[in-house]
Parts: C-alpha cells; structure tokens; sequence
C-alpha cells in the first residue's frame, strides 16, 4: 500500500473533460463520469496517491461508450493514445471493462478502484434518487446495502463486479459503500445529487 506509484505527467483535467465532452453528449453519462471522477479523487487522497492522475482516469473512464459501445474500452484505448495520454492512464481507463470487454486485468490500485467503484457508483445514485431527500447528503450505507439485496433494483448494475473489486483491494463491502459515498458527496451538486439535505 505504501509504495510510490511512478507517474507520467499528462495532459490536465481541462483537456479530459474537452475530451469527454467531444465524444458524449449524454447528460447521464457526464453524471456518471464526474461522479466516478469524484470518488475516485476520495480514494486517492485516503490512499495517498496521485488525485489528479485518479481522478481524471475517473472522468475519461467511458469516453467511447456513448459513440462506441459495441467496441467500449478498446475504442478508449485507440481515442487516448492518439491524443498522446501517458501509457499508465490508458490502461487504468481499459482496465475497468475487464472481464466484460476487455482483457486488461486490473492490477495497480488505481485501476483495481476504479473497477470496484464504477458500477458501484450507479446503485448508490439509484438509491439516492429514490429516497425523499434524493440526495447522497444524508444516505447512509446500509441504506445501499438493502438496495443491494433487491435484485430488481438496479438491475443493470452487476453486483458481482463489485464483490470482485473489493475483494482484489481487500476492503469490506460495506467500508467500500461508505467510502464511495463520501467521494460523491464531494461533488453532489454536480451529479444532481445534493438535494434538499
């Protein structure tokens, strides 16, 4: 946990949101993104490690799948490495569609959070959005954890990929849940998530 990461300088967040924002134009894509962007700038800080560098991996991480979803995460790939993205954030960015459309296993802890927290992100939105206050404010984690249990709540989001990726960092799923929480109610406001609370 305690070793340094090596990291290349790369372009800045305002290249990576002009980025993104070339190739999306989905409202809930951008949401999702800046959410994954703020928890994984959460993670980061907790972890001692590059924010910057984590939290752009976090916004850039599904910039092909408004355009490319039939080819998400290797579109990704070809888009930033065109544009001259530093080797190691690519493969963060392609990492996370492991086992799903790509076979870049996560390995460091940068990508290994980003694959916990990714769909995570989704069910603790879809939660908040239920709940009167429709705010990430003032949820709670067991709150998240009930929703889990339901499986027809949030369907879409694969529970099984986030069991994996808590296991691979080693964290207990309910200290995953809190954690991922805190770095969305770092930029509630942004994600439409801060409500009344």
């Amino acid at each position: 946990m305690e070793r340094e990461q090596q990291t290349t300088p790369g372009p800045g967040r305002e290249q990576a949101l002009e980025l993104f924002l070339r190739y999306n134009q989905s409202e809930s894509l951008l949401k999702h993104a800046l959410a994954v962007e703020g928890v994984m700038r959460y993670f980061a800080r907790q972890r001692q490690q590059d924010e910057e560098q984590w939290g752009i991996v976090g916004l850039l991480h599904d910039l092909d799948y408004e355009q490319f979803p039939e080819q998400h995460c290797l579109k990704a790939g070809e888009i930033l490495r065109e544009e001259g993205w530093p080797e190691e954030m690519i493969r963060a960015v392609v990492s996370h569609g492991w086992g799903i459309c790509s076979e870049v296993e996560p390995l460091s802890e940068l990508e290994q959070v980003l694959y916990a927290v990714d769909e995570l992100t989704g069910l603790v939105a879809t939660t908040a959005l239920v709940r009167p206050s429709r705010s990430v404010m003032d949820l709670k984690p067991k709150s998240v954890k009930k929703k889990w249990k339901d499986r027809r709540f949030a369907a879409g989001v694969d529970r099984s990929i986030i069991e994996r990726g808590a296991a691979m960092l080693g964290v207990e799923l309910g200290e995953l849940i809190a954690d991922t929480i805190m770095g969305m109610r770092e930029v509630a406001e942004e994600i439409g998530l801060k409500g009344e609370a």
